[in-house]
């Protein structure tokens, strides 16, 4: 019973702004790792060094639009 009630609270749904504050962490996370990307991942990826450092500047709640589903 215990084993189920524990199970049952890890698959709930996140309340909207704990999700939201989790999606930003995650966010900034990818930023910080896209400018620690060296010339030949970011030229795999296909943007420049200078794009790539002014994306990783961005604030974590400044997503596009469709990314806020």
């Amino acid at each position: 019973m215990i084993r189920d009630l524990v199970l049952s609270r890890r698959h709930r749904a996140r309340p909207p702004l704990l999700a939201r504050l989790f999606a930003m962490a995650a966010l900034a996370r990818q930023r910080r790792k896209l400018a620690e990307l060296d010339e030949a991942a970011l030229s795999d990826l296909g943007i420049s060094r200078a794009d790539a450092l002014a994306e990783a500047r961005r604030r974590p709640w400044d997503a596009p639009q469709h990314w806020r589903g």
